[in-house]
């Protein structure tokens, strides 16, 4: 097994436009436009809540999508935290090479597009509160995972 290092790079919307969305505040009464999160919520019941994690460190082997909806996650209490992200794709396995990591501000929230691969969110405190807007049963029903030590002899550490 080889650990790879990830530099994680601050996110912006044009870094992060493969992936999905960055969503930051808007004033009070703006009219729905671009920039608003584009969602796909309506294949099932979406749910909206609070996840607690616990630091995890910054290695990981798995990575994520899901087919039937968009995610949106952001911390809560303005803590910074990190994302890996690949670009949606047809086929049944992310290409190593085009895994990115991104820091996020805790201004902000991220909207993955349908399909987006995805592992995280990690962070360097004891634990973050995070909102998740997906559906109801993403975790069940809609929840692709690659194994990157299976498929690519690999795990990676975002820097």
């Amino acid at each position: 097994m080889l650990v790879q290092q990830l530099k994680a790079n601050w996110i912006t919307p044009a870094n992060f436009q493969p992936y999905g969305q960055v969503i930051y505040a808007s004033k009070d009464g703006e009219t729905y436009n671009s920039e608003d999160a584009q969602l796909i919520l309506d294949r099932g019941i979406p749910r909206f809540y609070i996840m607690r994690l616990g630091e995890k460190g910054r290695k990981f082997h798995k990575i994520t999508r899901h087919l039937n909806c968009t995610q949106c996650l952001g911390a809560l209490e303005g803590k910074e935290w990190l994302m890996a992200v690949a670009p949606p794709a047809a086929r049944d396995k992310p290409v190593l090479e085009e895994i990115a990591a991104f820091r996020i501000p805790g201004n902000c929230f991220i909207k993955l597009h349908l399909g987006t691969w995805h592992a995280g969110p990690y962070f360097d405190h004891e634990f973050v509160d995070f909102y998740n807007l997906e559906l109801s049963d993403t975790n069940i029903n809609d929840h692709d995972t690659c194994n990157l030590l299976e498929t690519y002899r690999v795990e990676l550490e975002m820097v």
